[in-house]
């Protein structure tokens, strides 16, 4: 939107009582010098985070998935965004087609790299009515969808590899019973992160712990 549009948006908001600040989620693609300016500023007077669809730091993932920018334009904007003094967050999806778990993994590692305050991790979902779901329907040998125990373990291994001094804010996210085709693992995110904790134990793990300063 234009920048007057979207500032009136985002001072109609903070104008409420009860909103303390702002979270704004966006594509790396979409944040103008002008906006991040504004966003600057506001953070001088009230909590910001922009967070940045970044899914995937594999250029060949993003062509397949149609993204319609890079890896590069995702570190772009985090290093813009962190550069302004404004809170920085990034979305990944675990489990896009056409990557390994070591692929998977090695996103752990390139986003340690990047002054991020918070990452929030998602499980692949095939939606109906959706480019992906008519793939998957064409050639479902090409998508590995997890069952929640391998989930649970390929996101204890990222969060090993993921720098401590990023906050994990979401491991699972869950669409609409009556759109999501698959997977259905019937539990609530409150349920799934109780599992991740229980497993995390059994394991002797924590977030970092193969982390290393580069």
């Amino acid at each position: 939107g234009e920048l007057a549009v979207l500032k009136q948006k985002y001072e109609e908001a903070l104008f409420h009582p009860g909103v303390v600040g702002i979270i704004v989620g966006t594509r790396p693609d979409c944040m103008p010098d002008g906006l991040l300016e504004y966003f600057a500023d506001l953070s001088r007077h009230t909590f910001v985070l922009v967070e940045y669809g970044v899914e995937s730091t594999c250029d060949e993932t993003l062509r397949r998935v149609n993204r319609g920018h890079d890896f590069a334009a995702s570190v772009d904007a985090i290093c813009r965004t962190a550069e302004m003094g404004i809170a920085v967050g990034a979305h990944m999806i675990l489990g896009l087609p056409g990557e390994n778990r070591e692929m998977i993994l090695s996103h752990a590692d390139k986003m340690s790299r990047l002054p991020l305050d918070t990452i929030k991790l998602h499980q692949l979902q095939l939606i109906l009515h959706t480019r992906m779901a008519a793939e998957y329907k064409s050639n479902p040998n090409d998508f590995h969808l997890y069952d929640v125990d391998e989930y649970i373990d390929l996101a204890i291994d990222f969060a090993e590899r993921l720098s401590p001094h990023i906050a994990i804010e979401r491991f699972v996210s869950q669409s609409p019973a009556e759109l999501l085709i698959a997977p259905n693992w019937g539990i609530k995110n409150y349920e799934f992160t109780a599992r991740l904790l229980k497993r995390m134990k059994e394991r002797d793990t924590w977030q970092g712990k193969l982390f290393t300063e580069v």
